[in-house]
């Protein structure tokens, strides 16, 4: 008997370069658009926490804090007071004294002469210069220190870059406008200069708790001991959170800028920092995953992958000691995807063969990668039940042999998958005319199978179903389906067009088990959390309705939402979402935080008459305040020459309620619009978001968005922020508030919940 050659799901062991290649292309993509930032940051502060350094006690930091409040007076203090402090840190003798607070504008003028006075008898006063990027690609904006404050002290830049989570992982050697190049605060700190524009990482395992504090009060009454400031570089700051200027340090709490400066100042004091970036620990396990790729054994894989893991997770204890910062997550990710891949496809591997005959069964065909434009045949031996019964055990291998050498006339290797109780399918071979090949294959089973001398009848019909875009199990059942209906009505082949199904059928199904839905709990509301671009905080989130079928799984809120919309039977389900979205939101009011609720309403139900006193009632039942409500319009909805329904925009505007214009961009972006619709908002659209870094129109079209917003007295929303580097433009552009993965995924309410408390935990610290 010639043996049967198992062919399910490839094994990777065989073709280990495309899986590698693959998962390579990912990582890359992986660490080019940063995703694993917020996982780096976390690694790297455990790493922090296990092995952290004590300060050179070089620097002192001067604060202005409570206590100093307290005595002196709330901030800002009369510049006498900074003149005193002056003189106080210079008879000290302090090496050199660095004012972290802008000094920008004149004030009272006696004042103003008294500091200069101080600072002129100093001659070792640092002032502080702040430059940022403009709009304009290569423009600067610079705020400088008055003239006549200037010209006694050094300069230097305190500017920084920082993340979603205010915290500043690294800072300018130096930066440069058009007057001349200003060395960082902490460059001058440390006496360490490098070249302008050029960034080097803080290294946060430096102990803030031993650097030399004291307050500021102490200084001005003369309490502090002039040997504890001798000869030390001194810095003032804020450090209260009554001032603000505060920055997360990771793995501690909000401390003022200042802390900041002085450990990226300690940082260069210890050795210049080298940042290595993320591709040389990545090219470093690119070989042991390839190694792991090629092995056969489970135990043997998990070996080296795990050995792997261990190297990305240690080796940068060692380097980062020498100050030698490596990013490992998309190495993480490229060995985390091999494993994966490699379970996964062991997984597949798992129950896909038929033990008695060897052939690769129908999971095997589930899951294997076929070309959709084949036909798939499936051959019912109608008589295989009696057959397997009459024969032994061990000649059932012989009867599928017999079988399967007749199916495979002509096209000996065609992959041919056995099912139970006789079933044989396979994919056909392009070009192949399907009825005159079932035909002449039926005729082949005319003659009987021989098994030890004796003779068993054949009896066949053959299914088919017509190459489609269709799962292969929908397939694989349709197939199967043609094939007893063939057998029943005595036809030797049935031919089944899956194309003949209609999408009607579906959509009217879909409508009516949306109303159930509701009812039965499987329609919920998710929350995507917005960000308010000017405090960093989470300020509301947008709900979005969810269907989870119990057995199709979630359907796409597109399809559902679109098919309710054209039908008319769009009320329902957005009654549903404003009633849950309202007590969300008021529940979380009520527990302290200012939140806002954004809901989108379809422009069907402009037509509503009643949606005013409908929305009017939901927020009396759950007590939320009508401002902290926001109903989103599509801007692709067309609206009426005569104005008529925009009469309930009017009366929900008037009920406090506040409106927004959604996916602005996509359709109707003209003035008159914006000034038909009373919207108090602009959301602009995730397309352009997403494009504007790679294509210049797009940024113009955000740009002058917010402009023309900002103009008309209204907020700016974008949508589909999912990079550092789209949020820190939006930053840049004023805009308002920020929505995408990269704040957060649509999560349920008590995903929403803990996000909040997340983010009130950082506020706090």
């Amino acid at each position: 008997m010639r043996a049967l050659r198992p062919s399910g799901p490839k094994s990777v062991g065989h073709r280990p370069w495309r899986m590698f290649a693959v998962t390579m292309v990912l990582a890359l993509l992986f660490g080019l658009v940063g995703m694993g930032e917020p996982l780096e940051d976390g690694l790297r502060v455990a790493r922090n926490n296990t092995s952290p350094v004590a300060a050179s006690g070089d620097i002192v930091v001067i604060k202005i804090d409570q206590a100093s409040q307290t005595e002196i007076g709330r901030w800002p203090w009369p510049r006498a007071v900074m003149a005193q402090m002056v003189d106080r840190l210079s008879d000290a003798g302090a090496k050199k004294i660095l004012l972290d607070m802008t000094y920008q504008f004149a004030m009272n003028e006696q004042q103003d002469r008294l500091f200069a006075a101080a600072l002129a008898r100093s001659k070792r006063v640092v002032l502080p210069v702040h430059i940022k990027s403009g709009e304009r690609k290569g423009s600067k904006a610079t705020n400088r220190p008055l003239a006549r404050f200037a010209k006694h002290t050094e300069l230097g830049v305190i500017s920084a870059l920082y993340n979603y989570r205010v915290a500043i992982w690294n800072l300018p050697y130096a930066l440069a406008d058009e007057t001349g190049t200003y060395p960082s605060y902490a460059s001058l700190m440390a006496g360490v200069r490098g070249p302008a524009e050029t960034t080097f990482p803080i290294n946060y395992r430096i102990d803030i708790d031993t650097i030399p504090q004291f307050s500021a009060s102490d200084v001005v009454a003369g309490r502090i001991a002039p040997e504890r400031l001798r000869g030390k570089i001194v810095i003032v700051g804020a450090a209260s959170d009554d001032i603000g200027d505060l920055y997360l340090i990771p793995g501690r709490a909000r401390f003022g800028g200042m802390y900041v400066q002085v450990l990226a100042a300690e940082t260069l004091k210890r050795g210049r920092p080298i940042s290595i970036g993320w591709w040389p620990m990545l090219l470093a396990l690119a070989p042991f995953a390839w190694w792991a790729a090629r092995q056969r054994r489970v135990r043997n894989q998990a070996a080296i992958l795990g050995a792997a893991l261990t190297a990305a997770l240690v080796i940068p204890i060692a380097t980062e000691a020498y100050q030698w910062f490596v990013d490992i997550t998309p190495a993480l990710f490229f060995v985390f995807a091999i494993g994966s891949t490699l379970a996964w496809h062991r997984y597949r591997l798992r129950g896909t063969i038929n033990i008695t005959t060897g052939l690769p069964n129908l999971a095997a065909l589930r899951a294997s990668v076929h070309q959709r434009d084949r036909a798939l045949i499936v051959a019912r031996i109608v008589n295989y039940p009696q057959l397997a019964a009459a024969v032994a055990t061990s000649d059932e291998g012989a009867l599928v042999n017999q079988i399967v050498q007749r199916l495979t006339i002509g096209a000996k290797d065609q992959v041919i998958y056995q099912g139970d109780e006789g079933i044989f399918a396979w994919i056909s071979e392009p070009g192949t005319a399907i009825g005159h090949h079932v035909e002449a294959l039926h005729s082949l089973f005319r003659s009987p199978a021989r098994i030890d001398g004796d003779a068993f009848d054949l009896a066949v019909t053959f299914g088919v179903e017509i190459g489609s875009g269709r799962t292969i199990t929908q397939r694989l059942n349709s197939a199967l389906v043609a094939a007893d209906e063939a057998a029943s009505e005595g036809l030797k082949w049935k031919y089944h067009d899956p194309e003949r199904m209609k999408d009607a059928n579906w959509r009217l199904s879909l409508l009516s088990q949306l109303d159930q839905a509701i009812e039965a709990g499987e329609v919920w509301v998710a929350y995507q959390p917005q960000l308010d671009l000017s405090t960093g905080r989470i300020r509301g989130a947008e709900a979005l309705a969810r269907w989870t079928h119990p057995e199709k799984g979630p359907i796409s809120p597109q399809e559902f939402v679109k098919a309710a919309e054209q039908s008319g039977r769009i009320e329902k389900l957005t009654l549903f979402v404003l009633d849950h979205a309202v007590a969300t939101a008021a529940k979380i009011n009520r527990e302290g935080d200012r939140f806002d609720i954004a809901v989108n309403l379809s422009a069907r139900m402009l037509t509503m008459k009643s949606l005013p006193i409908e929305v009017r009632a939901i927020l009396a039942r759950h007590g939320l305040a009508p401002e902290r409500l926001t109903l989103e319009l599509t801007e692709t909805a067309a609206l009426a020459g005569d104005g008529s329904d925009l009469a309930p925009l009017f009366k929900l505007r008037d009920l406090g309620i506040r409106l927004s214009i959604d996916d602005y961009g996509t359709g109707l972006s003209t003035l008159d619009y914006l000034k038909k619709v009373p919207a108090s908002e602009i959301k602009i659209d995730q397309s352009f978001i997403k494009a504007m870094h790679d294509n210049r129109s797009d940024l113009v079209m955000v740009q002058s968005t917010i402009a023309l917003a900002h103009s008309l007295g209204r907020t700016v929303v974008a949508e589909g922020v999912e990079t550092k580097e789209a949020l820190d433009l939006l930053r840049s552009l004023q805009c308002d508030v920020a929505q995408g993965f990269l704040i957060a995924r649509p999560t349920s309410r008590q995903g929403l919940v803990r996000r909040l408390q997340d983010d009130r935990s950082h506020r706090a610290a």
